[in-house]
């Protein structure tokens, strides 16, 4: 009776994210791209800080845009800088907002400051946030305004690796965000959900951010807003045919403080946010927000990971001293194949070929360093900017 007492409790938040998580697999095919009437106008905003050594070719990336040059606008929010980036912003042909505020600093009040100059003049008929690291498809504003002329309130582009092959570390992360963007908001599109805000590359309409004003200003600011506008009725579509490719860092040092700020941002939303959806959910009887809860309470997949070999051990053990095991071990191992599922649909996705599929080889050694870093490391209250390499024009 013990070992399925404790199994059971193990099986509860293993068992039901591996299952929406396969379910999303399944569904996560290509769909057919959608063209616009490129009648729409766009203001392309950029918060920066501190961002001079890639501010130029981000502007230049968004300048390039295969979109009528009149009908949009590209605007570099230098907040609180300390060095040259509104100059370098401007010199590339960039409307620069400068932002001096170090009561309240980050990317939320930065992007809440953009939002309300692009109001004044109500000249744009939908917002794009592009991080200033990044380098931006041309069909960019072609994918956003195909979704919103077909009623789309949001759309968020595909959020890839600018330079997976720096080293085994980008590459996983290549296939990470593969598997967490492409597979599950295909999915999530094709079902008439809302896949959310991811962070980097995405839009919404004036009409949305009138309804719902961008006030979030956490560590997961992307997601936060996301879920408000979910919240509001207003679904994000996901176009993969277009996207935003930002720098990942590649070394320890700087990649244990940028995990660590995405995590304990994403935990504190879930704590924050899980349960007001799903009463919304059940309110309004509303599979949007239901969805939203869902997509926040499935934990990043090391932890999952870690709970399905746990119950498959658990199974074993039960099994070989009690003979009362088998079934939790069958359906540990069923959880474990249905992510290894997961992350190799992510692969093929990620476009980092067979060097990255050896790399998967590394996931067991990460997920410990993930794990050991968020019970060692004391709690970021702030964004705080990750350090990256490159070549400072000042």
């Amino acid at each position: 009776m013990i070992v399925h007492i404790v199994a059971g409790l193990v099986a509860i938040p293993v068992v039901l994210p591996c299952a929406y998580l396969l379910l999303l697999t399944a569904l996560s095919a290509t769909r057919q791209t959608p063209r616009s009437s490129r009648r729409l106008r766009f203001d392309v905003i950029v918060p920066a800080h501190d961002e001079a050594a890639v501010i130029e070719r981000t502007v230049r990336s968004l300048r390039g845009l295969d979109w009528p040059p009149e009908s949009y606008r590209v605007f570099v929010v230098a907040d609180n800088c300390g060095d040259a980036t509104a100059a370098l912003a401007r010199g590339a042909g960039a409307k620069v907002l400068e932002r001096r505020d170090p009561e309240r600093p980050g990317k939320g009040y930065a992007l809440e400051f953009a939002f309300a100059v692009s109001a004044c003049d109500a000249w744009a008929d939908a917002l794009v946030v592009v991080d200033a690291d990044s380098t931006v498809s041309p069909n960019a504003l072609e994918a956003c305004a195909a979704r919103i002329e077909r009623g789309a309130g949001a759309v968020q582009l595909h959020s890839g690796v600018l330079n997976p092959n720096d080293s085994w570390r980008t590459r996983l992360m290549a296939i990470a965000l593969a598997a967490f963007l492409d597979v599950r908001s295909r999915a999530r599109s094709r079902l008439g959900l809302s896949c959310g805000i991811r962070g980097n590359g995405w839009c919404v309409t004036r009409e949305a951010v009138m309804r719902v004003p961008h006030r979030a200003y956490s560590l997961a600011e992307d997601l936060e807003y996301g879920i408000e506008l979910g919240l509001a009725g207003i679904r994000a579509d996901y176009a993969d045919e277009a996207g935003a490719l930002s720098e990942m860092v590649s070394s320890e040092r700087s990649a244990r403080s940028q995990r660590l700020r995405w995590e304990i941002g994403r935990f504190a939303l879930l704590r924050a946010r899980a349960v007001p959806l799903l009463a919304a959910a059940i309110r309004r009887r509303s599979l949007l927000c239901l969805d939203l809860a869902l997509d926040l309470l499935v934990l990043p997949l090391t932890y999952v990971f870690a709970g399905a070999i746990v119950l498959a051990a658990i199974g074993a053990v039960g099994e070989l001293t009690l003979h009362r095991g088998l079934v939790w071990l069958w359906i540990g191992l069923g959880c474990v194949l249905s992510l290894v599922i997961h992350v190799l649909r992510g692969w093929y996705l990620s476009d980092v070929g067979f060097r990255g599929l050896l790399d998967l080889v590394r996931v067991p050694g990460f997920m410990l360093w993930k794990i050991a870093l968020l019970l060692a490391s004391p709690r970021p209250h702030a964004w705080i900017r990750t350090n990256r390499k490159g070549v400072r024009h000042e």
